[in-house]
């Protein structure tokens, strides 16, 4: 390879593979998600490890997938599972597997292990595309190390947030998975009396504004995918039941630079792929950009406002995300007038 396939991911729907009820459900989810991620390690108890293992062997062999991608997330590599996790699925199902995401990612050297093993186990099993490789960011040094993981192999495929293995590394004192905290915020200014100031706001109440928590790790990751060429993606968001939250935080990372986000379930599925679909109108404004344009010099007035060669840039990347997301969906390609 010399690219990172752009493929659609803004879903990835996690599953725990050794869950009967689960794994039954994922061949009538292929093809209508963008990537299915059979997960190994958290949530997957140290009794189920050796079956989260072969049910992923097993969905593997006998799922078509389709135009769904198949990823998965194995054990940390200091557990006592990786290497047997890494083992037997490439062996097994690696000309089905696209994705392997490491949790845990410390460094390059890291990365290094994954690569070598992955490129041995390939030739072993006869895989004739490489299978790449994706970083859970959960580390503070991980972190420090975000723009170094991101460029050390032509494997890497993409980070991934994992907010609440940071958050407890980081110390921050927060419990949630994912989101804001209703005590991060700003506060307005105290109202002057003739006593000095309100700053009880006993006579006017001050207004607060909560802030985001993860914005400064998440524009970090998003630069540092940036430069190298690869994807950055938001990750779990714990609390199910919020969906309004969910969406928030989805479409600030969306905003942001990221392409997709993790589902941990189905009703998030509905939620990731509006919001990481640029919308209709957005795309259309974007098209009339590039047509007026011409060819990218100058400026140009359009709605009142001044377009020049940055905005096309911009545009030009809305109108590129709705393309490819058009390709394969007939009704996202109606709305954004394209051709699917």
């Amino acid at each position: 390879m010399r690219e990172i396939p752009s493929r659609p991911s803004r879903a990835i729907h996690f599953f725990d593979p050794s869950n009967a009820k689960m794994a039954a459900k994922v061949p009538a989810m292929a093809g209508t998600v963008d990537v299915l991620l059979g997960n190994l390690e958290d949530a997957i108890k140290a009794d189920n490890k050796e079956a989260a293992r072969e049910g992923l062997v097993t969905i593997g062999r006998e799922t078509d997938f389709g135009t769904s991608q198949l990823w998965t997330r194995v054990n940390a590599l200091d557990s006592p599972w990786v290497l047997d996790d890494l083992t037997r699925l490439v062996t097994e199902i690696g000309d089905k597997l696209d994705v392997v995401m490491v949790p845990k990612v410390q460094g390059a050297e890291d990365i290094h292990y994954v690569d070598r093993l992955l490129a041995q186990l390939e030739a072993k099993a006869g895989v004739q595309r490489p299978i790449l490789v994706h970083a859970i960011l959960e580390t503070a040094r991980g972190m420090a190390n975000v723009e170094e993981i991101c460029g050390v192999s032509p494997r890497m495929q993409g980070i991934s947030l994992g907010p609440a293995d940071l958050a407890a590394d980081r110390r921050m004192k927060t419990t949630r998975v994912g989101g804001g905290h209703p005590g991060y915020l700003v506060r307005s200014d105290a109202a002057k009396t003739d006593d000095g100031y309100d700053v009880h706001g006993e006579q006017t109440p001050r207004s607060t504004y909560q802030q985001d928590l993860w914005h400064y790790t998440i524009a970090r990751m998003v630069d540092a995918c940036a430069m190298h060429g690869i994807f950055p993606y938001y990750g779990p968001y714990g609390d199910i039941t919020d969906v309004v939250g969910c969406e928030d935080q989805f479409r600030n990372a969306f905003l942001l630079g990221c392409v997709g986000t993790w589902t941990l379930h189905p009703k998030q599925i509905e939620i990731a792929k509006r919001v990481f679909s640029p919308a209709p109108e957005d795309v259309e404004h974007a098209k009339r950009v590039v047509e007026a344009m011409g060819d990218g010099t100058g400026a140009v007035m359009l709605d009142g406002k001044m377009e020049d060669d940055a905005s096309l840039k911009q545009c030009l990347v809305m109108v590129r995300l709705a393309e490819q997301l058009a390709e394969g969906d007939p009704e996202l390609a109606a709305a954004y007038g394209m051709k699917g």
